[in-house]
């Protein structure tokens, strides 16, 4: 629901800031006085491009916002996740005009214009008589239908497979474009891989081969203090191991005269037994070290290998690794081109068979539903006085010999898969007898396109959430009872969705749950452009206005009075 729009130095407005409400709000007032302009502010949070020229003159900037709540569709909060804006009950749509720039918003963020249309193309249906946005649009039809029809879940079960069998084509298709360079470095793989696979490096093989090489060219130093040290601790006449057992033994016997010794003498035992277990392990190091020439030449010509693959292939080990596995695929693919795509069409082939047996279930469900849809909107017109309307919604199918979709009726025939399935939906009428149905979008009497637009929301809204419905004086080239017939047909769609009309007919306005009336004033020289919401009296005052002018007689308000359905008393 559009809860309040807020404008300030917008074009003839200084400051409004008008709060609707659900159910039917109509807006009237004289021609001239600004309907068209709280209109147009409110295109401008839906996206439309703004023009410096709207600013208030005098003013720096104008600012618009619209505030919406209960905005809790999938679809509304789908969006604000994709694009990161925080998921929110309540939207607040903002633009500012500057002399040298627009910048919009979305819950105080800064939005890109394309994203703030996105957004508000699903809060929002505004048509005027000469718009005819979201059902006069063809590629809508196709949706409208499904939401009629409760179709999203087997809809969403194609989408899936849609994307799988595009992914495998994709795939297929890139491969196919790669042969030729493949089939040109052919030569260049096998080498490659075999010159690679002939040293066959080992991840953090290098590393402990340097390990190993520093020790063995180390060899004879390593030996020789190892020996050293052990003599020195074990087998030297003074070794550190005797002259350790000698400090145990003496604090040992000290520590039975003064116990406090005792601790000394613990520690003195663990110090002769580290420097035992130490001089056992140099022993056992010194016995194990080789003089090996011929390792030592192995190692260094082994990495000087890697060192050459290291340069050709990308500087480090893991580098060359990874250069090895890319290229063995591809060396693969070069040698078996033709089975890999053979493979690949193979499950593409049976894909394409899951997708053709839920298109075509889509298909026939869609056809169910375009009957229902057809007798809803006759119905529909015929209780707007069209009665010898006739309308269809056309479902056809693309051939094509590269469609995803076989035909199960002929195996060889194909049909254009597209993201919502094979079938191409529009909307046809027929207004008069004898006349041949035509496009929707062809249909040129703006009467007939109010009430067939009316006809349409009615029978649509009542199935799915359309958005707010905004109707900009499309009672234009209609009067009378067929108007009191559009006025109830608006009064009865305002039961399920929030209705703002801008209206010059009383047999509309008086239906309004709530009544705005647009005035203009000179103050200081200055003209200002107002909203006013109407009480009950006020009201039925402005609809008498409507039917008389200026001069409301006694049988204007008598009409007003009969219109309203009212039966207090309003003179």
């Amino acid at each position: 629901m559009l809860r309040s729009l807020y404008i300030r130095d917008y074009a003839l407005i200084e400051e409004l800031d008008v709060e609707f409400d659900s159910g039917l709000n109509i807006i009237t007032g004289e021609t001239g006085a600004g309907k068209s302009i709280l209109i147009g502010a409110l295109k401008l949070i839906l996206g439309e491009r703004a023009s410096a020229d709207s600013i208030r003159t005098g003013a720096k900037k104008a600012i618009i916002e619209g505030i919406f709540d209960n905005t809790g569709s999938p679809r509304v909060q789908k969006l604000l996740a994709e694009y990161e804006f925080d998921p929110s009950q309540e939207i607040i749509l903002r633009r500012e005009i500057t002399a040298s720039q627009s910048r919009a918003f979305i819950n105080d963020t800064p939005a890109n214009l394309s994203i703030v249309r996105e957004v508000a193309s699903h809060l929002i249906d505004l048509h005027g008589q000469h718009e005819h946005q979201l059902l006069l649009r063809t590629d809508t039809h196709i949706e409208l239908l499904d939401n009629f029809g409760g179709l999203e879940g087997l809809l969403s079960r194609y989408k899936k497979q849609y994307s799988q069998v595009g992914t495998l084509t994709r795939e297929r298709d890139a491969l196919i474009a790669k042969e030729k360079d493949l089939q040109q470095q052919k030569e260049l793989f096998q080498f490659q891989v075999q010159e690679i696979d002939e040293v066959a490096p080992e991840e953090d093989e290098e590393s402990k081969l340097e390990v190993e090489l520093q020790v063995l060219e180390h060899a004879e130093r390593l030996f020789e203090v190892t020996s050293t040290l052990y003599q020195i601790l074990y087998e030297n006449d003074d070794a550190v191991g005797d002259q350790l057992v000698r400090v145990r033994n003496e604090l040992q016997d000290l520590s039975r005269i003064d116990p406090e010794l005792e601790h000394s003498a613990q520690e003195a035992e663990s110090a002769q037994i580290m420097v035992t277990e130490l001089a056992k392990f140099l022993q056992d190091y010194n016995a194990r070290i080789e003089f090996n020439s011929e390792r030592l030449e192995s190692i260094r010509s082994r990495l000087g290998e890697i060192e050459n693959l290291k340069r050709k292939y990308g500087g480090t080990l893991s580098a060359v690794i990874a250069y090895r596995k890319d290229i063995g695929v591809k060396y693969d693919l070069a040698r078996d081109f033709e089975g890999a795509i053979a493979t690949l069409n193979e499950q593409i082939l049976d894909e394409q068979k899951n997708l053709s047996t839920l298109a075509f279930q889509l298909s026939a469900k869609r056809q169910a539903v375009a009957k229902r849809i057809e007798g809803a909107i006759v119905s529909e017109l015929s209780k707007l006085g069209m009665g010898a309307s006739q309308f269809k919604a056309r479902i056809q199918q693309k051939a094509s010999e590269s469609g995803w979709v076989i035909d199960p009726d002929n195996p060889d025939a194909r049909i254009d898969a597209l993201g919502n399935g094979i079938d191409l939906v529009e909307f046809y009428i027929s207004t008069n007898p004898g006349e041949s149905l035509k496009p929707l979008a062809a249909v040129a009497s703006g009467g007939e396109i109010s009430r067939i637009m009316l006809a349409l929301k009615t029978t649509l809204a009542k199935s799915e959430r359309l958005p707010i419905l905004v109707f900009d004086e499309i009672d234009t080239g209609i009067s009378g009872p067929i108007a009191r017939k559009v006025g109830e047909n608006m009064k009865d769609l305002a039961r399920y969705h929030q209705i703002v009309a801008i209206t010059h007919l009383p047999q509309i306005a008086s239906l309004g749950d709530i009544h705005f009336r647009v005035s203009k004033q000179v103050d200081e020289g200055r003209t200002r452009t107002q909203v006013q919401r109407l009480s009950n009296q006020e009201h039925a005052r402005q609809v008498a206005t409507l039917i008389s002018g200026d001069e409301v007689t006694d049988a204007a308000m008598k009409s007003a009075q009969e219109l309203i359905g009212s039966e207090e008393d309003i003179s």
